[in-house]
């Protein structure tokens, strides 16, 4: 487990290193190493001030007291300014570490196809989006946070060893009639007494890192049941399926509650350490310093000197005892980032054996498929002319057989399934358009940026939109060009598949390819998207896949089938 950690935080030190705030992470880290060096400092001081404290309280020298007093406020005060700066420093390092790992894990995330290939990656793939939000967010704090406790427990344990050492370096236990020297024996009992309780409490704690992942795995798959519901309200209510989402969701809870009371069992059990180990530390410190005052050693205010240094060393090695449920925690969400950053850090194309198709660039206005095979799970689509070469402006039909996954050969053009064989020839300098089955994707945002998606609007006059728009028929659109919104809610599915077209017209692609792009349109619609394409789109070639009704034999000039290549089998797929 040890070497797993070491690489995984050794991975994630590797990205904030290329980051663009490395500078500031850096500034704040070496700030808060100064505040809590002074800060060690400072209670090195306040321990010092409670020998004279309590040796003024037993004289009974009120003068004393005071002045000992006004002693308190300075150090305290002093304390008091390096503990608000502390925290700022604290709050803002989660802050800009947060920014640093998001932003290196979303610009992995979205490396062209990247994130489509990650969701046939298996588990890592399952909820992306909470790993990187809920997961990172906890990750940075409990960083930030056990960190710097850690580099708080290390200077302090330094700082009072050396007082526990001076105070107990002539310390000797009567025995058999004679003294046994034990130099240092409050250091010795400090160390005894915290390896015991770290040891009892990674026994009893341990299975907590393995109960916590479980439970975030849980949580994610609960969250995406409730998210997918809400977007698919319209399809549950006419279908009348409340009562089985109602059940799917019950199933999803349940697993939830069941992994945090395993986790919950996990921490009341480490209670019974970690409480136990706090109650004898009431105590402990004076049980400890009590010999030094009984021989004669210390005076009163040295015994209450001394019990204070004992709970601050003992305390600063307690550390690991404390914050057990909290690294167990930590290392949970370690894993799930750290595993998802691996993933997307890797060629999530390639895969052991099998073939790939190949991409290449072809010269300018000539578009070419040669002897392209297509892996899918039921076996090997190809297309039944085995070399095609199309021209600027020419149209290509592509229809299906039965059985056929022509969706597959559709990302399969278009880069996002490789898995099969043959060439893909892509003409040099242009652009070619994909436009998918259903309706086009719709970011929230203005209707202009909805409109040049993924383009920025600032690329088109605005009467070249308007024009774009009034092509399709969405002329009333036209005043919601500045409008922002959500508008896969706020067009019909008609307008949004509209707009999709509109798309088309507003960047004129020297290509188009589309994946069953006619069937959802009636006989009105359907006729002015084909003088779109036969007008305005004159001179951008298209591949369309699946049937096309009435624009077969208005808009193609050639035809082909995707039909089963005989004895293929489907080895090799994500």
């Amino acid at each position: 487990m040890r070497t797993g950690v070491v690489r995984q935080v050794g991975e994630l030190l590797g990205a904030l290193r290329v980051s663009t705030v490395r500078r500031t992470l850096a500034a704040l880290a070496a700030g808060i190493i100064v505040i809590v060096a002074l800060t060690a400092y400072g209670q090195i001081e306040l321990n010092s001030w409670n020998k004279p404290f309590y040796d003024a309280i037993s004289r009974r020298d009120l003068r004393d007291f005071i002045m000992q007093l006004g002693i308190f406020a300075v150090i305290a005060g002093v304390l008091l300014v390096l503990n608000v700066a502390q925290r700022w420093l604290t709050e803002t390092l989660q802050l800009k570490l947060r920014e640093a790992l998001v932003a290196d894990l979303v610009g992995l995330w979205l490396q062209p196809r990247r994130a489509f290939w990650l969701q046939g990656s298996g588990p890592m793939g399952a909820h992306p989006d909470q790993r990187m939000h809920d997961d990172t967010l906890k990750l940075c704090d409990l960083s930030v946070i056990l960190g710097v406790g850690l580099l708080q427990a290390a200077m302090l344990f330094g700082s009072f060893a050396g007082v526990l050492w001076v105070l107990s370096k002539d310390f000797s236990i009567f025995y058999d009639g004679q003294d046994h020297a034990l130099p240092g024996f409050m250091l010795w009992a400090a160390i005894v007494y915290a390896i015991a309780g770290s040891l009892m409490t990674y026994w009893v704690g341990n299975g907590l890192i393995s109960r916590n992942a479980e439970r975030y795995a849980r949580e994610g798959e609960l969250r995406f049941s409730l998210t997918r519901i809400n977007e698919h309200l319209d399809g549950i209510s006419l279908a009348g399926g409340e009562a089985d989402e109602k059940r799917r969701v019950a199933v999803h809870l349940g697993e939830v509650l069941h992994a945090t009371s395993r986790v919950v069992l996990g921490l009341t059990n480490l209670t019974w350490v970690t409480a136990g180990f706090g109650w004898v530390t009431v105590i402990a410190p004076i049980l400890v310093a009590a010999p030094l005052y009984f021989s004669g050693k210390v005076s009163f205010g040295g015994l209450m000197m001394a019990a204070a240094a004992f709970t601050q060393a003992q305390s600063s090695l307690r550390w690991f005892v404390d914050n057990f449920s909290s690294i167990a925690d930590w290392r949970a969400t370690l894993l799930r980032v750290a595993g998802l950053r691996q993933v997307l850090a890797s060629d999530l194309e390639a895969r052991p054996g099998g073939s790939r198709i190949a991409y290449v660039e072809s010269e300018p206005g000539t578009l070419a498929i040669e002897a392209l095979e297509v892996r899918a799970w039921t076996g090997h689509d190809r297309l039944d002319t085995a070399d095609l070469v199309l021209h600027a402006g020419q149209r290509l039909l592509i229809l299906g057989a039965p059985g056929a996954e022509k969706t597959l050969l559709f990302r399969a053009l278009a880069g996002l399934w490789p898995w099969g064989s043959g060439t893909v020839r892509r003409p040099r300098g242009e652009t070619i358009h994909y436009m998918p089955r259903g309706t086009p994707y719709l970011p929230r945002g203005t209707l202009a940026e909805a409109l040049s998606y993924a383009m920025e609007p600032s690329d088109y006059p605005k009467e070249a939109m308007v024009a774009a728009l009034a092509s399709v028929g969405l002329q009333r659109l036209e005043a919601l060009l500045d409008t922002t919104g959500r508008w896969e809610h706020e067009l019909s599915m008609d307008e949004q598949l509209r707009l999709g077209f509109a798309r088309v017209v507003l960047q004129t692609p020297s290509w188009l390819v589309m994946d069953e792009a006619f069937g959802a349109f009636d006989d009105d619609t359907l006729e002015l998207i084909i003088d779109v394409l036969n007008g305005k789109l004159a001179q951008t070639g298209i591949i369309h896949i699946g049937s096309a009704g009435e624009a077969h034999d208005r808009l193609f000039t050639q035809v082909v089938r995707l039909v089963k290549a005989p004895d293929a089998a489907s080895e090799d797929l994500p």
